[in-house]
């Protein structure tokens, strides 16, 4: 990162910095409920598969919604569009805390992913299109956001979780409010897109077999990493604030090698080097979860580790999609966003069957498995991996502002190549020195 960069990143409207709170409240959105989970399982008199169900509506949903994301915002705006999805998140979260059954809450969460998936839709395209004082101090500040949000989620989940559990609920409520206020006041309108997206794109840019091999990719690794989330606080037997703590401890991780780690691994080693590497050893960590999941401390470690290989894989399988997609950015982030979100939906579901008939061992290990079938998967684009990486490289993966601004946000993965690009940039000025 470049010092100009870094101080630019500052100099900004008061808009791009209420925006830029919104996401840091969004970004908590998954990671906030992990600490709950077992209180709403004993408080509720639900199964650990009900509870995760909280999981399941807020991925599919907001998987379905993302194919519609672009279509919406491209004939509303940005702005429209980001209020829409704010006012929706108030409301569900809002909802959710006052619920009195688990069938209420997974209802009221699924709410909570159609305003979500507004949001991310457009959050990233409001920021760059706001601000001020360079466009990489933009998107630094974008992912700053996002590493925030994804270490203080389980935190915040923890302390108010170990009040009650609707305190977590009604702190999101409360948090966007005041986000969709600064909005509102502070945001001056954006212009709408010159041409609106169409609504089956996104599924007919799933035909080129690039797209499709990375989508296919990431549904099998988020089956893993969504199994860890939605699962592994059971067998820990902790409280609230505890889990708290362990999940702010893998966020950290996330949040570090997402912005930090992942682009540098992948200058060095290259996409797919990087991501046989990080995915191999997310499977060994699962599998290690899984033989000891009778041991705590075996549990809580792994958990906490398994934010090293997270991060980066969410980063390069997300940066890997813009690589090798040869349609529209936009486009190709609500493609992938869509297959993606279905298999991180469905894992925790699946979890909480496979513990309740067989035992807490299983869930994992199969998600384990899953890691190493995607690692299959996307050895079938190797030399497609390699290329786009000699075409970075070349200079040939430069995407101009408006390209970028255009693009949908991503929970985990950040801004696809904002970082690793301007590295690029940089290592490509070094050298253009005598």
């Amino acid at each position: 990162m470049s010092p100009a960069a870094g101080s630019s990143m500052f100099q900004q409207p008061k808009a791009v910095y209420a925006v830029a709170f919104a996401c840091v409240v969004s970004f908590m959105g998954i990671g906030l409920v992990d600490p709950i989970l077992p209180a709403l399982s004993e408080q509720l008199e639900a199964t650990p598969s009900q509870v995760s169900l909280l999981f399941t509506s807020y991925l599919v949903v907001t998987a379905v919604a993302m194919l519609g994301t672009n279509w919406v915002s491209s004939r509303l705006g940005a702005k429209r569009t980001l209020i829409t999805g704010l006012v929706v998140i108030v409301v569900f979260a809002a909802l959710a805390g006052l619920s009195d059954t688990v069938d209420q809450i997974v209802g009221f969460r699924a709410g909570w992913g159609l305003g979500n998936a507004l949001f991310i839709a457009t959050s990233l395209a409001v920021i760059v299109a706001s601000a001020s004082g360079g466009f990489a101090g933009a998107i630094i500040l974008y992912e700053a956001a996002l590493g925030l949000g994804i270490a203080a989620g389980p935190l915040v989940g923890g302390l108010l979780g170990d009040i009650s559990w609707r305190g977590p609920f009604f702190g999101v409520a409360a948090l966007m409010a005041i986000a969709l206020l600064a909005t509102v006041v502070l945001l001056e309108p954006t212009p709408r897109p010159a041409h609106p997206t169409s609504l089956a794109a996104p599924l007919k840019a799933l035909r080129h077999r690039g797209l499709l091999t990375m989508s296919l990719t990431a549904l099998l690794y988020n089956w893993g990493f969504f199994t860890m989330m939605g699962y592994a606080p059971y067998p820990m037997e902790l409280s609230a604030l505890q889990l708290g703590f362990v999940f702010f401890g893998w966020g950290l991780f996330v949040a570090l090698f997402s912005v930090v780690g992942a682009p540098r691994l992948q200058n060095r080693f290259g996409t797919a080097r990087s991501l046989y590497a990080a995915l191999l050893l997310f499977a060994v960590d699962l599998a290690v979860m899984g033989i000891w999941a009778d041991v705590r401390a075996v549990v809580v470690v792994t958990v906490v580790v398994s934010g090293v290989f997270i991060g980066i894989n969410n980063t390069l399988t997300t940066q890997a999609v813009m690589l090798v997609a040869p349609v529209e950015r936009p486009v190709a982030s609500a493609a992938y966003g869509f297959v993606r979100f279905l298999g991180g939906g469905l894992a925790p579901y699946a979890a909480g069957k496979l513990a309740e008939h067989f035992t807490d061992h299983v869930p994992f290990v199969v998600g384990a498995g899953s890691v190493v079938l995607a690692v299959a998967v996307l050895a079938t684009g190797h030399r497609m991996l390699q290329q786009a990486d000699a075409d970075m490289a070349g200079g040939g993966h430069a995407p101009a502002e408006d390209d970028v601004a255009g693009e949908i946000a991503d929970e985990f993965g950040g801004a696809p190549g904002a970082i690793d690009d301007e590295l690029h940039a940089e290592a490509a000025g070094r050298h253009a020195r005598p």
